[in-house]
């Protein structure tokens, strides 16, 4: 094994994708993980293909379903590693499927406990932009946008055990560059700690930032190898927003 890939455990996708049709109680619990992590941009993919909010309720619903249920997992291709290709495919599918046969979906009929709050997501998609978007546009977006926010509200809940938790949201603009032409005189003042500090505490937040951010994507790809390419094409679905 070599260095870097040692630096990793095995990681939640390469569990379900190792396990394939013999899902045992960690890896049914890995792949509900990563479910609830995506279920929004797949939802919002399915608004955007035209369906109605109750279709699109009723479908990622039972997509989701059929997923923990073991019917897509040995569809899984290790040469596609990453979690949300294979998700975004296997949803493709789905929906062909489904609108071949033609026939309803009705909710509730998996044993599996989905917490998916669909009330949350519609109001979310309402706010997404109108334009013609394609589907995989905007699952690509949303799919960035709930990684970070998965990242973000870990550092806060991190930062909240040690220092004043009001002081995270001050000190994000500055870890993610929206503050960055603001003189950390002006914040150190606002926050009552000398601007030596101020600048101790934004070089260790964004040293985790970094660490917690690799260790959320390292749990959605098969090989750590991906991990920096992964992140670079996060950025690049933030930066295209």
């Amino acid at each position: 094994m070599t260095q870097a890939a040692s630096q990793f455990p095995t990681t939640a996708w390469t569990l379900v994708v190792s396990a394939g049709r013999q899902l045992d109680a960690r890896s049914v619990n890995a792949l509900a993980c990563l479910c609830e992590r995506y279920w929004y941009p797949l939802y919002a993919y399915v608004r955007r293909r035209g369906y109605t909010a109750e279709q699109a309720q009723d479908l990622t619903q039972e997509f989701f379903a059929r997923v923990l249920e073991k019917r897509y997992i040995d569809r899984a291709d290790r040469n596609k590693g990453r979690f949300r290709t294979f998700l975004l495919c296997c949803l493709s599918c789905f929906l062909f499927d489904e609108a071949d046969r033609g026939r309803a979906l009705k909710r509730g009929g998996s044993h599996v406990p989905l917490r998916f709050e669909f009330r949350d997501g519609e109001e979310m998609y309402r706010r997404e932009p109108s334009h013609t978007e394609t589907p995989e546009r905007i699952f690509e977006r949303r799919w960035a946008h709930a990684t970070l926010e998965r990242v973000l509200a870990r550092l806060r809940a991190e930062f909240a055990t040690g220092k004043e938790p009001a002081h995270f949201e001050r000190l994000k603009g500055l870890l993610l560059g929206a503050d960055a032409d603001l003189p950390y005189a002006v914040v150190a003042k606002e926050l009552a700690i000398t601007e030596n500090a101020l600048k101790v505490t934004v070089h260790r937040l964004r040293k985790r930032y970094r660490a917690v951010l690799r260790a959320e994507i390292a749990e959605t790809v098969s090989d750590p190898g991906e991990i920096d390419s992964e992140i670079r094409y996060l950025a690049n679905a933030l930066a295209a927003n």
